[in-house]
This record gives C-alpha cells, structure tokens and sequence, in this order.
C-alpha cells in the first residue's frame, strides 16, 4: 500500500495509495498531543500569574485579563493567514515557525515592564505563533486517518487536559523559588519544543491507482472494425471461390472507394491521437486558500454553529469559582470543581472519539446530540445553589464541553460538511468566525454580571449561544442534501440526453465529469 520514494524518514513525503490509517500518522498524532500541550495547555494554565502580574504592573484585574483575551483573538483571527502558509509553504514548516513565534513572545514578555508590551510580545506575537502551531497540526492529523480520525484526533487532543494538570501546579511551585519572571521565561523555552514536533508532521500524499477501462465508444469503434474486417475477408474469399469481382469496372471502382475509406479512417483517428497526447498537462495550481467553501450552504450553517458556539466554551471556566464564591463555597472547594471539570473533559473527549469512530454512523447528528446535552448542562448551573450540585453539574458540563470540543473541528473533514480535500481551508475560515465570538463572549458576559450582579446571568448568556448553534448544526446536512439534489440533477439530464452526431472521443469525458460531480453526495446517501 505504501510507495516509498526514499528512505529518508521525517524529510521526503509519504506516499500512499490511500489513506493509511496508520503508519506514520501514529507519531503526527504522538507530536500533535504535545503540541497542544503547549498551545492550549499553557494558555489554560495562564492564570496561574494573573496576581503576581497585577501585583507586578499595578493593573486592574480587567486590563490584565487582555493578555489573554487578545492572544485568543489572534490565534483565531488569524487562521485564514495559517492556512495559506500551510498550502504555500507546507505543514511542517508553518508548525515549526509558530513554535518559534510562541517562544519568542513568551521570553519577550518575561521581561516586559508595562502590561502593554505583554499585549504586543504575548498578546499579537504568541498568539500568532499559536495559530500557526495548532491548526496545521490538526488538519494534517485528519489526513493520515479516515476510519479511526475521530478516535485518534480525540485521544490526542486530550494532551490539552493533561497539561492543566501538570502545568499549573509546578509552575506555581517554580514561581516560588524563581519567581514569575523566570517561570515565564522556562515556560517560553519549553515551548521550544513545538518546533521539535513540527519537524515530526511528515507531508503526506494520496495518489489512486489508475484503473484502465474501455469506454462504450471505444467497444462500439471496434465493434465497427471487426465487421469491415468481416465484409473484405468475405470479397476475398469470393474471389478464390471462382466469382470475378475484381475485373469489371464497377468492381474496381467500388474497392477502391472502401480502400480509400478504410485509410482515411486510421488515419484521422491517428491525427487526433497525436493532438491530444501533443497538448502539454498543465497541472492545476493549489490555491493557497479556497473560498468556494463560504458558496457552500452546509459550510456557513456548521461556521454559524462555531460561532455560537464558542460564547459557551470559556464562560464557564471563568466564572465557575466566583459563582461557587457567591454562594458561600470557599475558595480551596470552588478549585476542586474546576479540576473536576478538567478531568470530565478527558473523559468526554475520548468517549465521542470511540463513539464517532463506530460504523456505520451519522457523525453530525452525534455532534448535534452532544451540543444539545451541552446547553443543558449550562442551563442547570444557576439552579444548583450548594457544593454537590455544582460539582455535578461541572462533571457533566466538562464531559460534554469535551465530546464537543475534541470533535468540531475535525468534523470538517466529513462529507456532510465539506470533506477532506477542502479540510484546510474550511478549518481557516471557521477559526476565523469563531474569533468574532471568542473576543465579544467574555466581554459580553462580564457585562450581564455587571448589569445584574449575578453570575448566574454569564451562564444564561452562554446557554442561550449554545442553543442557537443547536440550531445552525440541525441544518448542517440538510443544507447539504439540497446542495447534491441540485448537483445531481443536471448531470442526470446530461447523462440522459441522446448523444446524436456527437464524435466518440467526447462521450467518455463527459460521463466522467459527471460522474465526478456527484460522487461526493453519493457518499452521503
């Protein structure tokens, strides 16, 4: 099944004949739980200097709270711009710059004096790199796997959780004998270490073996030779028979006429053998990024989802512990349910992994049942009122956040949204729309909290978003079979249509491009 051009492993491309669902695509995933690690894991583990930055400045809790907000905001804004470095320069080396981008910031702002340079070296500089880091790494995981891409891309997201847990308690041990300058500056060293797994995403590439078949003209052609050779061999034996057909006048008149037509025949059909095999293959350029992915109902449906979506993904964890203050809960219980929401969500993302990796089965609907759990779970936050009820509810929120999580933007790939061949440019487009909602969310939210003075209205806010990206995901795949009903139906009347006066060496392309056409919603019935 693999073709392998050389044996230089980790430089040359992996060549297969399809998608191996294995192989090397075992390390790309081993490198793809590191790097978000140290993408999303450090991000979450952040606020572990949020005081000693406010101590440090003299800033007021929101001004400091940009930081973060600002380098989230840019590490989805600027998806689009990771996607056409990925086409253009390829995985590996667009990993690898946005690991060296991470650190680079991130040892910039361990010596930063005003909360403003921590904006520009941690906020637009990290955040950069981040972007360029992550979502390259994902979409070329999805490529190694088909089968088992949900599984697969589910357990190694999962590096995320597991860095929350490690992370945020030996940073705040080093902070006590290093401080948090230096913390930072080990942690923006240890980010390093992306470039190291970038150099492990290996390209990959698919290439079907060709299938050699006769077409129906090319029968009919022979078919018409077969009978010609049939009529001169019955002349020929007329001849040895004693019957004189060759010395009249007509007669010679006559085959001459079918000797000029057997030879004109061969001769055309070389002629337009030559021309087409003289016409050079012009290969069809890569666009660096493919828009007709937003003419695509289904797509702009499943990046509404997204941005509804997001407003419930972060609320929760930020308001999690003052709510659970509000109520009288202490502070070192309110922690416990926070760490028990991080640990539900590596539950939660395997579980969907294993679930969505069964066959045969609708992946989209086990997505939209999982939002719908989702939002019911942030509906049940302001109606718990003590210790056990929030933990509850933040076990379920977590285990659900992550079934969604570990998998929306992996769906991508699946035919009901726009496949694997336009995975990497429909992965830039709906990071980008998501960040619309990832800088108003929090903001937003802070603003009920503001106006009511009750935390409880954060998670109304984001149920209320949750909803409505149930909403947009339901319309996912009808969208999409509208979209292959309107496909389907000209090539039926193309294929349908008698072929009168037509020559035979147009029939075979255009049954073909016909068939291309609709062979992505034949997948989907």
């Amino acid at each position: 099944m693999t073709v392998k051009p050389t044996r230089m492993s980790c430089i040359t491309p992996n060549v297969y004949d399809k998608v191996p669902d294995g192989g090397w695509g075992w390390i790309v995933a081993f490198a793809f739980f590191f790097i978000e690690a140290l993408t999303y894991g450090i991000i979450k583990s952040f606020g572990v200097f949020f005081t000693d930055l406010v101590k440090s400045f003299d800033e007021t809790n929101s001004r400091i709270s940009w930081i973060i907000s600002i380098c989230v905001f840019v590490l989805t804004f600027t998806a689009p711009l990771s996607t056409v470095l990925s086409n253009r320069f390829g995985h590996r080396l667009t990993v690898m710059l946005g690991g060296v981008l991470i650190s680079s910031g991130m040892v910039a702002g361990s010596f930063a004096r005003t909360v403003v340079e921590m904006y520009i070296s941690i906020g637009i500089v990290s955040g950069f790199g981040y972007c360029l880091a992550f979502l390259p790494a994902v979409t070329i995981l999805s490529q190694y796997f088909d089968k088992k891409r949900s599984l697969v891309t589910a357990v190694a997201s999962t590096g995320e959780c597991f860095a929350v847990f490690s992370f945020a308690p030996a940073i705040t041990a080093l902070k006590e004998h290093l401080g948090w300058r230096n913390s930072l500056l080990f942690v923006g060293l240890l980010q390093l270490g992306i470039v190291a797994c970038g150099s492990l995403l290996r390209p990959i590439i698919i290439k079907a073996q060709e299938e050699v078949k006769v077409s129906a003209a090319e029968e009919q052609r022979e078919t018409k030779y077969m009978l010609e050779n049939e009529q001169t061999r019955t002349s020929i034996d007329s001849i040895d028979s004693g019957v004189e057909v060759t010395t009249s006048p007509s007669n010679k008149h006559r085959d001459a006429k079918l000797e000029l037509k057997s030879e004109e025949e061969p001769k055309e059909n070389t002629e337009v053998l030559i021309e087409a095999s003289s016409i050079p293959n012009k290969e069809p350029k890569t666009q660096l990024l493919d828009f007709s992915v937003m003419k695509d109902y289904s797509f702009i449906c499943y990046a509404l989802f997204g941005l509804f979506a997001t407003l419930g993904f972060f609320a929760p964890s930020l308001y999690i512990i003052p709510l659970s203050m509000s109520l009288g809960i202490d502070k070192d219980r309110s922690a416990y349910i926070l760490s028990a929401m991080a640990i539900a969500e590596v539950f939660g993302r395997i579980s969907a992994g294993w679930v969505l990796n069964k066959k045969p089965i609708r992946k989209i609907y086990i997505e939209l049942i999982c939002v719908i759990l989702l939002d019911v779970a942030l509906f049940a936050f302001p109606f718990a009122y003590e210790f056990w009820g929030l933990m509850m509810c933040s076990i379920f929120f977590g285990f659900m956040l992550g079934t969604v999580a570990g998998t929306h933007i992996p769906m991508l790939a699946e035919d009901d949204v726009v496949g694997i061949e336009k995975m990497s440019s429909a992965a830039g487009v709906y990071v980008f729309v998501q960040s619309l909602s990832g800088l108003a969310g929090p903001p937003l939210s802070g603003m009920l909290v503001d106006t009511t003075k009750n935390y409880k209205s954060a998670f109304y806010s984001c149920a209320a978003g949750m909803l409505l990206a149930a909403v947009f995901l339901s319309l996912v795949r009808p969208c999409k079979k509208v979209l292959c009903q309107s496909k389907k139906q000209p090539a039926d009347e193309t294929v349908s249509e008698p072929l009168h006066n037509v020559p035979d060496d147009f029939i075979e392309p255009d049954l073909d491009k016909s068939e291309d056409s609709v062979r992505s919603c034949d997948s989907m019935a």
